[in-house]
C-alpha cells in the first residue's frame, strides 16, 4: 500500500482497531479462564492473533484470537494431559494447518455440513454455560457438563453463606448489562461493546462496595506468563492420544476459521478471503502459541464482525488491535487485576447462550428433518460424551444420509404406445446397491420387446448397473429383444464409456 493510501485510511483503521481491542480484551481473559488457564494465556494468543496472524492473514478483515469454540476441548486436554502438553499439541496442530494451507486444502475444510458445525457450537455453548455458572459463584467447575449440572444445587447452597453470592450477583449483573445494551443501545454508541461495558460496571461496583470476590491474576511482567516449549516434551507426541488431540484441534480450528472468513466476506464488498493463505497464517499463529504455551487461536466472528462494522477496510486494524492488547498488558496490568473473575464468567455464560443458535436450527428445517436431527444429535453427544465423539457422530450421520441418498433409485417399466416398445425409467442414483432390484425388473420384460432406457432422470449411474443393462441386451438379442440407452447427459452422469454391442444400442 502506498504512503498516500495508508495516510488516507489510517484514521479509520485506528478507530476500528480500538473497537476490536475493547471487544477482544474481556473475551481473551474469559476464554482463558473457561479453558482452565490463567487469563494472561488468552491475552498472549490475542496479541499473536493481531500482530502476526493479522499481518499474514488471507482474510484481511478477520480477527484471530482465543475462541469459545475451543475452550471445552482445551479444558479437557489440560485436565487429562496437563498444561505442559498443550504446547506440543498446538505446535503439531499449527504445523498441520500450515501444511494444509500450502497444499491448498483450505476449501476442503469448508465442506463440513452446516448442521454439524452449528450442532458443535451449540454443544460447546451448553458446556460453557454449565461450567461458567460455577465460576460465577467463585467455585471450581467440574470435569464434565453433566457433573457441572448435578453439582449446581450444592454450589448455590455453598455460595449463600459465603462470599460466593456476591460473585454471583456480579456475574448476573454483567449478563443483564450485555443483554440490555444489545437491545437498547443508542445508534451513536453502537460501537461500544456490551461485554466491556458489563465488565467495567461490575468492576467499579465491586471496588466501590469492597466486595470479597476473586479477581483476575495477571503477572506484572508478561514474560512470566510465557511457558516456553521444552524439546523433551515433543517426545510425548508419540502418544496416540496426543496425536488425535492435535488433529482434533487442527480440524476444529480450521473449520471454525474458514466458516468465519466466509461469513466476514458476506459483510463487506472489499477484498475476498484467500482461504489457503488464511489457513497457513493460522498454522503459523498456533505454532507460535504452542512455543509460548498459550491458548489455541481461530478466526473469531464476534471480533471480526465488530471490525467490519467499525469501518475497517484493511488488515491494519487487526494488527493495531494486537498492539493495543500488548500495550495494555505491559502498562496497565494493575487495571486487569481489579476485574472480578465472576464478571468474565458472566461474559462467557452470555456467549455460550448465543452459541446455541435456535434460529440456525429452525433454518435447517428448510432442508428436511435430517439436518435438524444431525444438529441435535451432535450437540447432545458433545454434552453427554465429549467434543470429538460428538463431532464424529455428526459426521457419521452426514455420511449415512449421503449413502442413503446415493442408494435411492426408482425403477419403472412403462408400456409405450407403439406395440412391442417399452421404457425402463430410472430416477435417482443407479449404484451397485440397486443391482438386485434392477435385475428383478429386467426379468419381467417380455421376449422381443424394444426397451428404451433414458438417462436424463439419473443423477449418477455406475459401472455395475451399466454392465447389467448391456449384459441383458446381449443375452436377449437372440429372442428379438433390443435395448436402447438414450445417452443425453451421459458425460455428466456416466462412470466409464458406453459400448455398443449386439442387442444394445445408444441414442443421442
Amino acid at each position: 500500500m502506498r504512503a498516500a493510501q495508508l495516510k488516507a485510511v489510517l484514521p479509520r483503521e485506528l478507530l476500528a482497531s480500538v473497537v476490536v481491542f475493547l471487544v477482544a480484551l474481556p473475551l481473551c481473559m474469559g476464554i482463558a479462564i473457561a479453558s482452565g488457564l490463567p487469563p494472561a494465556k488468552g491475552l498472549i494468543t490475542g496479541i499473536i492473533g493481531g500482530l502476526v496472524v493479522g499481518w499474514l492473514a488471507g482474510s484481511p478483515l478477520q480477527v484471530s484470537g482465543p475462541a469459545a469454540g475451543l475452550a471445552v476441548l482445551v479444558f479437557e486436554l489440560v485436565r487429562q494431559h496437563g498444561i505442559a502438553m498443550l504446547g506440543p499439541i498446538l505446535l503439531l496442530a499449527g504445523f498441520l494447518q500450515l501444511v494444509a494451507g500450502r497444499l491448498k486444502l483450505g476449501c476442503w475444510f469448508r465442506v463440513t455440513a452446516p448442521a454439524v458445525v452449528y450442532g458443535m457450537l451449540a454443544g460447546i455453548g451448553v458446556l460453557i454455560v454449565l461450567s461458567q455458572i460455577h465460576v460465577m459463584l467463585d467455585a471450581v467447575p467440574k470435569p464434565s457438563g453433566l457433573d457441572n449440572l448435578a453439582a449446581f444445587p450444592a454450589a448455590v447452597a455453598q455460595a449463600l453463606p459465603s462470599f460466593g453470592w456476591q460473585a454471583g450477583v456480579l456475574g448476573l449483573a454483567t449478563i443483564a448489562v450485555m443483554y440490555l445494551w444489545e437491545k437498547f443501545r443508542p445508534h451513536t454508541l453502537r460501537f461500544v461493546p456490551g461485554a466491556l461495558l458489563g465488565v467495567g460496571l461490575a468492576t467499579v461496583a465491586s471496588l466501590v462496595l469492597a466486595l470479597q470476590v476473586k479477581r483476575v491474576e495477571v503477572p506484572a511482567n508478561l514474560a512470566e506468563a510465557i511457558d516456553w516449549l521444552k524439546p523433551a516434551d515433543l517426545l510425548n507426541l508419540a502418544d496416540p492420544a496426543l496425536l488425535i488431540a492435535a488433529f482434533a484441534v487442527a480440524f476444529i480450528a480450521s473449520a471454525e476459521t474458514l466458516l468465519s472468513a466466509a461469513a466476514v466476506d458476506r459483510m463487506h464488498s472489499g477484498e475476498r478471503s484467500d482461504f489457503d493463505r488464511e489457513l497457513s497464517a493460522q498454522g503459523v499463529g498456533n505454532m507460535l502459541c504452542g512455543l509460548l504455551g498459550a491458548l489455541p487461536m481461530t478466526g473469531v466472528i464476534v471480533r471480526s464482525s465488530a471490525n467490519v462494522q467499525a469501518g475497517a477496510t484493511t488488515r491494519f486494524s487487526t494488527i493495531f488491535h494486537g498492539l493495543w492488547l500488548l500495550g495494555f498488558v505491559l502498562l496497565l496490568s494493575s487495571v486487569l487485576q481489579s476485574i472480578p473473575v465472576a464478571s468474565l464468567a458472566g461474559v462467557l455464560v452470555y456467549t455460550g447462550f448465543k452459541l446455541v443458535d435456535l434460529k440456525a436450527f429452525r433454518g435447517l428445517g428448510r432442508y428436511g428433518r435430517m439436518p435438524m436431527f444431525t444438529y441435535a444429535a451432535t450437540a447432545l453427544a458433545i454434552i453427554f460424551t465429549d467434543l470429538l465423539t460428538g463431532v464424529l457422530i455428526g459426521f457419521g450421520l452426514t455420511l449415512a444420509k449421503l449413502a442413503w441418498k446415493a442408494s435411492r433409485l426408482k425403477i419403472s417399466l412403462i408400456d409405450l404406445p407403439r406395440d412391442g416398445e417399452m421404457e425402463l425409467r430410472l430416477t435417482g442414483a443407479a449404484t451397485f446397491l440397486k443391482v438386485p432390484a434392477l435385475t428383478q425388473v429386467l426379468g419381467t420384460i417380455p421376449a422381443g420387446a424394444t426397451v428404451h432406457v433414458p438417462l436424463n432422470n439419473l443423477s449418477y449411474i455406475d459401472h455395475s448397473c451399466l454392465e447389467l443393462l448391456e449384459e441383458w441386451g446381449r443375452a436377449n438379442a437372440a429372442k428379438g429383444s433390443k435395448l436402447l440407452i438414450e445417452a443425453r447427459g451421459l458425460k455428466r452422469r456416466l462412470e466409464g464409456r458406453l459400448r455398443t454391442t449386439s442387442g444394445v444400442g445408444s441414442a443421442t
